[in-house]
């Protein structure tokens, strides 16, 4: 029969107490989650693996595999921009972009973009943005800008749209373009111009309505005839004004007093 001594006894309790210590520190990073609105890109040894992980309880392998975690949500950045107009004018004006990583993407960003959200917008957005707006606003003179500005900006925002169609990475939600700054002598130059406009289109929306009226009177006049008028005369006369017949059949009579 073999004899427990004390020693056996708590030697076997440590290795126990060892093997339950491990054995949560393995089950504890094993286990992961990811937050709302957030994907994790899996690498295992330093080998990114091509489907990222979605919120939730997630499982990997531990001391093997390792998390990076990405933002999904709609970001908004606002981007203070300086450019030349087609005549050659400097304007200075915010661009504020919303847009949002694509989460099936995320594993490629990673390995070949930002390891973190940290550089997804230097390194992707800022550089497509500003090519887009030096684009779009030299092919346009400054009083046009400044007239159209609401075209202007979706003219942007769909020029941005293509030119982060050519990586994939992101998708743009949204485009606004506030705070134009420009010379005080040219925004005079343009209101006048404005004003000029109106007038002009004050003036044509007259002649519009004249030329309609003549129309109108000029329809009438050949509707009426002798036979028209003497139809309206006698639609009007009371029977007792008295009256000269007209000369010839249809030709209307003419009053010449109460009998």
């Amino acid at each position: 029969m073999q004899n427990i001594t004390p020693g056996n006894t708590e030697n076997g309790l440590s290795l126990a107490v060892i093997g339950i210590f491990v054995a949560a520190i393995l089950l504890l990073g094993s286990v992961f989650v990811v937050p709302a609105g957030q994907v994790a890109v899996i690498t295992t040894l330093g080998k990114v693996s091509s489907q990222p992980r979605l919120p939730g309880l997630n499982i990997k392998i531990p001391f093997i595999q390792t998390t990076h975690l990405f933002n999904v949500r709609t970001q908004v950045k606002p981007e203070a921009f300086s450019t030349l107009t087609k005549d050659l004018q400097v304007i200075e004006a915010t661009a504020t972009i919303k847009y949002a990583v694509k989460t099936e993407e995320a594993p490629r960003i990673y390995s070949t973009i930002s390891i973190g959200d940290d550089g997804i917008y230097s390194r992707i957005i800022q550089p497509s943005l500003l090519k887009a707006l030096k684009s779009v606003f030299s092919k346009y003179e400054l009083v046009e800008i400044a007239t159209d500005w609401n075209t202007i900006s979706s003219i942007v925002e769909d020029s941005i749209a293509k030119e982060l169609q050519k990586f994939d990475y992101v998708s743009v939600k949204g485009l606004d373009l506030t705070g134009l700054k420009i010379a005080e002598e040219y925004r005079s130059a343009i209101e006048q111009k404005q004003i000029a406009e109106q007038q002009l289109l004050r003036a044509e929306t007259e002649v519009k309505i004249a030329e309609q009226e003549a129309i109108k009177f000029e329809t009438l006049n050949k509707g009426l005839n002798e036979k028209v008028l003497y139809k309206l005369f006698l639609d009007k006369w009371d029977g007792q004004t008295q009256v000269v017949p007209g000369i010839g059949s249809g030709t209307p009579p003419v009053i010449v007093g109460r009998s």
